[in-house]
């Protein structure tokens, strides 16, 4: 566990930017990775498989450049999330590439990541696990994991639904390593709320949603920009797993958000957007993005704002 306790000292901010269907690209990885926070994205975002060694390729050679130009800036670490559910025809093809690149960090979800920890332990790399529950943490404890990210109510995409302050601490009560708290943080002030619950590290995705960089459409962008905590819906039924989901996504799509049908993967009745991607996933910290910026600037004023945050909740007239 002491090469994972390191991992929030090599940050500029403690933030991991989390890995986004087809939002996160090596472009905003890169620019996260050079702002100080880690950059990731889902290995299932590069299409087809071969796509991936490219990607991994890019990411380094950008890493390299921004140490080279400036030696003395916080460079983060890189992750790259895998889905190791055994729907995931990729999983071997993608473990074997990131082994091959040497991949820092690696967030496995959705199943027991026991086939992936061995092997990412072997190059030195590191492993974290998406859970929602005590019992899916104590699991990814029990396979070898060197952190834990807790995915809690109103977490963008595939979420839990406890609150942050029951699943933190059911948590410490058994395990003092590193736990990623993610769930509707999108300000500095929000990322020092996570470590006053006892997270060493923000899990943010929904912010930069609303970046230059990220590859969702403009119209997606400006949709997260308009909404608010109320557009947000959690529903398991686009993929049988609870997820959140923008409201006037799901209206484009010729769907009534409030009259969904149940999840039912063999109902030939039940009509599907065409495409997946028109169904836009969101969290509901919406409310408090206002704008579309640089990733650049997105990490710049979450760090002044942490910074404020700190100073408010120390100085003497903030103390009961």
């Amino acid at each position: 566990m002491t090469q994972m306790c390191t991992l929030p000292q090599k940050l500029a901010l403690p933030v991991i930017a989390s890995p986004m269907f087809l939002v996160s690209t090596p472009a905003l990885v890169v620019a996260q990775c050079c702002a100080g926070i880690v950059g990731s994205f889902p290995a299932l975002n590069a299409r087809p498989q071969e796509v991936l060694d490219a990607w991994l390729t890019e990411i380094e050679q950008g890493l390299a450049a921004c140490r080279a130009a400036d030696p003395v800036r916080v460079i983060a670490p890189y992750a790259v999330n895998l889905i190791v559910h055994q729907s995931n025809p990729r999983l071997q093809d993608d473990l074997e590439t990131c082994i091959r690149h040497r991949v820092p960090i690696i967030i496995t979800s959705l199943h027991s990541p026991d086939m992936v920890v061995e092997r990412v332990h072997a190059y030195g790399g590191i492993v974290l696990h998406d859970v929602t529950t005590v019992r899916h943490a104590k699991k990814a404890l029990a396979a070898g994991v060197d952190g834990l990210i807790l995915v809690c109510a109103g977490a963008g995409g595939h979420s839990g639904t406890l609150s942050p302050f029951a699943l933190v601490a059911e948590v410490r009560a058994f395990y003092d390593g590193l736990l990623v708290l993610a769930g509707s943080i999108t300000s500095g002030a929000g990322i020092l709320a996570a470590q006053a619950l006892g997270c060493q590290l923000a899990y943010m995705g929904t912010r930069f949603i609303a970046s230059t960089e990220a590859s969702a459409a403009p119209a997606y962008k400006q949709m997260v920009v308009d909404a608010s905590a109320a557009d947000i819906l959690l529903t398991p039924c686009f993929s049988g797993v609870s997820g959140n989901y923008l409201k006037p996504s799901i209206r484009a799509a010729g769907l009534d958000p409030d009259l969904l049908p149940a999840y039912e993967p063999a109902d030939v009745n039940f009509t599907k957007p065409k495409k997946w991607k028109d169904i836009w996933g969101c969290g509901q910290g919406a409310g408090n993005i206002h704008d579309i910026l640089p990733a650049a600037d997105i990490v710049r004023r979450l760090k002044s704002e942490y910074k404020m945050a700190r100073e408010q909740f120390l100085s003497p007239s903030s103390v009961l």
